[in-house]
């Protein structure tokens, strides 16, 4: 777990420039490594990413049936009712995408 915080507070720090030059590819490969390990934090911060939700002035290229696993995943791991709500706001944002309800609905 440590491990994981850790990937996630360099993470931030590579995605608004903090103290490190910034570098969005970084941060998205820290986040991965961190979501897929089940962090709820990383996957909401990769799934933004994926989204195409600009980020310090920048993002990724979208990708919203990845973003959509992630998030997902948040939603459901999460007790943190704020997390919870924040990923299914993202989510439903989105629901128009066939990506997306593929990705989270049909397994």
């Amino acid at each position: 777990r440590a491990g994981q915080r850790s990937r996630v507070n360099l993470g931030v720090l590579c995605l608004h420039g903090e103290g490190v030059p910034q570098d969005i590819a970084e941060a998205a490969r820290l986040f991965r490594w961190a979501a897929e390990q089940g962090n709820v934090a990383s996957q909401l911060y990769l799934g933004r990413l994926l989204l195409g939700v600009a980020d310090a002035g920048r993002a990724l290229p979208a990708a919203p049936g990845e973003a959509a696993r992630f998030v997902a995943q948040a939603a459901q791991q999460t007790e943190d009712e704020n997390s919870r709500l924040e990923a299914l706001a993202k989510l439903s944002e989105y629901a128009h995408d066939p990506d997306v309800v593929k990705a989270c609905c049909v397994g």
